[in-house]
């Protein structure tokens, strides 16, 4: 891989297979007919926790709607290739499959007010612009936009390993800086993504400092961190130059921040990526970090 550009960083052989044959096992146990594309996956997801759920609570009608449901029928929840949800505070759900709340398409889900939609569409055209218009297809088609807050709040963000696909984030006013988020959590989906499709099992028991975090973390928390920030960095790095108005400073201000997270954490990086057997993960990661300290 001799290109740096982002789109060769997250191009990795096996992950679309991997996606199919997901869908494809979800698809047999619905027994509806789900496509073969990335948001056919994220989706296919949604679809069996709510199927799940519904059991659970002996709705047949809802079971039958989960059970049924294919993309086609969600096609007025779409803002090109991603389907985009606001979701209100009350909707959110808990549950054994996260410790945090998260949310799953259903039949009374309704479109994203059209702010939202226009919002995200100017974000996906930002990343796509540099380089991370595919991560975004391929690893967020879903997004849930949650709490609308100012720049001088704090931002939180999230995705579920039993929800790939899916990302959970604030929001503010500027796309620069939800580009920023749906592309840190597109990077978490496309790591998790990419392990499975290696069978990589990383160990529970070794761990390395996080700055991110200000404590130690299993290596499979500190290897996300250097994926998911070194993608960020990339990206504002190019969308720093064509911002104006009070979101400029607020980029600056974050890669001065990664900055001095990034110098403790390269300390650590070799010894963690031995973790990873195969070699076309760890070379991926190791690039992104490389051009975020200015080793390569």
């Amino acid at each position: 891989m001799s290109a740096l550009s982002p789109e060769a960083l997250v191009a990795l052989g096996g992950i679309a297979d991997h996606q199919r044959l997901r869908t494809s096992r979800i698809a047999s146990v619905l027994g509806n007919r789900l496509g073969s594309s990335a948001l056919d996956y994220a989706v296919a997801h949604h679809l069996l926790e709510g199927a799940e759920h519904a059991a659970r609570a002996r709705d047949a009608d809802r079971l039958a709607w989960y059970r049924r449901t294919t993309v086609r029928d969600l096609t007025h929840l779409s803002s090109g290739p991603h389907i985009v949800l606001s979701p209100r505070p009350a909707d959110l759900l808990r549950s054994e499959i996260s410790e945090t709340a998260y949310y799953l398409v259903d039949p009374d889900t309704a479109p994203a007010p059209p702010e939202a939609q226009s919002l995200v569409r100017a974000a996906v055209a930002s990343a796509a612009e540099h380089g991370f218009g595919t991560l975004l297809t391929q690893h967020a088609p879903v997004i849930c936009l949650l709490n609308r807050r100012r720049l001088d709040e704090t931002l939180h963000s999230w995705a579920l390993t039993r929800l790939p696909g899916t990302v959970f984030t604030d929001y503010t006013a500027h796309p620069e800086v939800l580009a920023r988020d749906l592309i840190h959590e597109a990077a978490h989906n496309w790591l998790n993504d990419a392990l499975a499709a290696y069978d990589v099992s990383l160990p529970a028991d070794v761990a390395f400092f996080s700055p991110w975090r200000g404590t130690p973390r299993p290596v499979y928390g500190f290897l996300h961190a250097c994926w998911a920030f070194s993608l960020t960095v990339l990206y504002v790095r190019q969308a720093r130059c064509n911002a104006t108005g009070a979101v400029a400073p607020f980029l600056e201000a974050h890669l001065r921040r990664q900055t001095v997270q990034f110098t403790t954490a390269v300390h650590h990086l070799e010894q963690a990526l031995s973790c990873i057997p195969a070699a076309e993960i760890r070379e991926r990661v190791s690039r992104a970090v490389g051009k975020v300290v200015g080793s390569t």
